[in-house]
């Protein structure tokens, strides 16, 4: 029999927003934002159109006690904004490693609201890791430039399926080793 440990899930500050567990009430921005096809063409996993159902499974999931992927909502309610302007994520990899995920609403793209998050998120090392890890298409240089701003090293070209496009697409790895 195998034991999962449950990992409480930290709210986490930064300058402008709040990293913080999803909640059930978060559903109806995150439908929105992950149906509009310029965010799901950016990522691997969300479909374009969103299928009925898809956001409400999430949130159930990113809300269990025991989880493979640690989701926080970048809440900017304390500066007049949504309560949610993106997600970010990390997912626990082997031997003390986790992939971070991110994607911001197109409304509140070139804000620097991504590379806050992931800045914070990183400094938090909420899962105590000694390294994660990142991938971007070679399609969104932004996205890039996001990891490159917190430290993280270009590794090398890789490729990933597109779940929105149909399609194996070109990624840039990129890591960063945590104290």
């Amino acid at each position: 029999m195998k034991m999962d440990t449950v990992v409480t899930q930290p709210a986490i500050e930064a300058d402008r927003i709040c990293l913080r567990p999803l909640r059930k009430s978060d559903e109806g921005l995150i439908d929105v934002y992950a149906g509009d096809l310029r965010v799901a063409e950016m990522t691997t996993n969300i479909p374009h159109p969103l299928p009925p159902g898809a956001t409400e499974a999430f949130v159930a999931r990113a809300m269990q006690d025991v989880r493979e992927e640690h989701v926080w909502a970048l809440d900017g309610s304390a500066r007049s904004q949504a309560e949610v302007l993106g997600l970010i994520s990390l997912r626990q990899l082997d031997r003390d490693q986790s992939e971070i995920g991110y994607w911001v609403a197109p409304a509140f793209w070139n804000a620097g609201y991504a590379s806050e998050a992931v800045q914070a998120l990183v400094t938090a090392n909420p899962l105590g890791n000694q390294a994660i890890f990142a991938a971007v298409f070679q399609s969104n240089p932004a996205s890039a430039r996001v990891l490159t701003n917190a430290g993280f090293a270009y590794l090398g070209d890789a490729e990933a399926y597109c779940v929105a496009r149909q399609a194996t697409l070109p990624t840039w790895t990129y890591s960063r080793k945590l104290d």
